[in-house]
C-alpha cells in the first residue's frame, strides 16, 4: 500500500500520526454529534490550566481509547483484538462523558435501536440482548480465522457487522470505525495506524447508513465492498498528498529559520516540536524545553519574526501561538459543516 510506504519515507513517523490521529478523533466524535473542531483539541492540549469543554472532553476520550489499544497491540504481551480489548476502549471512550451511564465498558444487556422512539418505528433495531454474546463471539472468531478474501475485504465485513451487532448502548460508531484501522493492522496491511476512514463516511454519511441498510435488509454486500473500497483508496491517496505537503512544510520552515539572524538554540528546539504542539503559550513552551520564562519568550518571537509562529489570541497576556501553515493543513475536513 502506498500510504505504508509513505509513513516509512517520512522522517518521524510520530509527527505523522500525531495529526491523523487527533483528525480522526474530532471527525469520528462529530459524526456523534460532537461541536468540537481540531482546532478546540489543538488549543486545549497546548493549555495546561482550563478543564475541556464536554465536546473537547469527549474527543480525548477517544483520544485516550485509541492510544490505550494501540499501546496493547505493540505490546507482545498485551491484549489482541478482542471484544476484552474493544470493552477497555469502550470504557475510556464514555468515561466521565456523555454516555457515562450507559455501561461503558460493558456490553449491552437490554435493546436498544437507532432511530425513532421505540424499536416498533425505530429506522434499525440490533439484535437482542440475548443473542449478543454469542454473535461477538463468532465475530472474534472469525477475525483471528483463515480465510481466502482480501484482508481489506475482510475488514469491511467485520465493520457491518460490529455495527449491526450494536453491542453498546452508545459509542458504537466510534468504536466500530476505530476496529477498522485496527484490523488493517493486525491482517498487516499497515505498520502503522495511518489510515483512517471517518472522514471519508463524514462526507458521504447518507450514503455510509444507506450501504450499511442494504446489506441488512437485501444482503447486498456487493454494494457496501464497493462503498468501502472507495473510502479505503480515496483516503489514502489524500493521506499520502497530506503526509507530502506537510512535511514539504515542516523542511522549508526548518531552513528559513536555520538561516535566519533570529535563530538561537531554544527557538530551533521548540521548531522541533512544533508537530507535536502545533499551539504553544510560553508556559508550554517553557515545559517542552525546561527553560526559563524570558528564554521561551525570545523562542517564540523568533519563530514569529520568520513566519513560522502566529498569535491567535489579540491579547497582550496568555497568548497563544499557532504553527498556522501546518494547522491550516492538518484541520481540512475537520470544521463544523466541513466535509471536504
Amino acid at each position: 500500500m502506498r500510504l505504508d510506504l509513505a509513513t516509512e519515507m517520512v522522517p518521524s513517523l510520530d509527527w505523522f500520526l500525531y495529526g491523523f490521529v487527533r483528525k480522526e478523533a474530532v471527525i469520528s466524535s462529530q459524526i456523534e454529534g460532537t461541536q468540537a473542531t481540531l482546532l478546540d483539541l489543538l488549543s486545549f492540549e497546548a493549555d495546561d490550566v482550563n478543564a475541556p469543554d464536554a465536546d473537547v472532553e469527549e474527543v480525548c476520550n477517544y483520544l485516550d481509547a485509541l492510544n490505550h489499544v494501540q499501546q496493547e497491540l505493540a505490546n507482545p504481551s498485551g491484549i489482541p483484538i478482542s471484544m476484552r480489548l474493544l470493552n477497555d476502549a469502550h470504557r475510556r471512550l464514555m468515561d466521565g462523558v456523555r454516555g457515562a451511564t450507559k455501561q461503558p465498558g460493558e456490553i449491552r444487556r437490554s435493546q436498544n435501536w437507532i432511530g425513532g422512539s421505540r424499536p416498533g418505528n425505530a429506522v434499525f433495531v440490533p439484535p437482542p440482548p440475548t443473542r449478543v454474546p454469542e454473535l461477538l463471539s463468532a465475530l472474534e472468531k472469525y477475525i483471528h480465522a483463515d480465510d481466502d478474501l482480501p484482508p481489506l475485504i475482510r475488514a469491511g465485513l467485520v465493520h457491518v457487522q460490529f455495527e449491526t451487532i450494536h453491542p453498546y448502548l452508545d459509542g458504537n460508531g466510534r468504536i466500530g470505525r476505530l476496529l477498522i484501522s485496527l484490523l488493517l493492522q493486525h491482517w498487516g496491511l499497515l505498520r502503522a495506524p495511518s489510515l483512517y476512514l471517518s472522514l471519508f463516511f463524514k462526507r458521504h454519511r447518507a450514503e455510509y447508513y444507506r450501504r450499511l441498510d442494504a446489506v441488512r435488509t437485501q444482503g447486498d454486500w456487493e454494494g457496501w465492498a464497493d462503498f468501502f473500497l472507495d473510502g479505503v483508496a480515496t483516503i489514502a491517496d489524500e493521506a499520502v498528498t497530506s503526509a507530502r505537503d506537510i512535511f514539504a512544510i515542516v523542511g522549508q520552515d526548518r531552513a528559513r529559520l536555520l538561516a535566519s539572524d533570529a535563530a538561537s538554540v531554544s527557538a530551533v528546539r521548540l521548531f522541533e516540536e512544533l508537530p507535536n504542539h502545533p499551539i504553544v503559550t510560553v508556559a508550554s513552551a517553557m515545559t517542552l524545553l525546561g527553560i526559563s520564562k524570558p528564554t521561551a519568550i525570545r523562542a517564540i518571537e523568533a519563530l514569529v519574526s520568520v513566519g513560522v509562529l502566529t498569535e491567535t489570541t489579540g491579547r497582550r497576556r496568555d497568548r497563544s501561538f499557532a504553527y498556522a501553515a501546518y494547522v491550516d493543513l492538518l484541520r481540512i475536513g475537520t470544521e463544523l459543516g466541513d466535509d471536504r
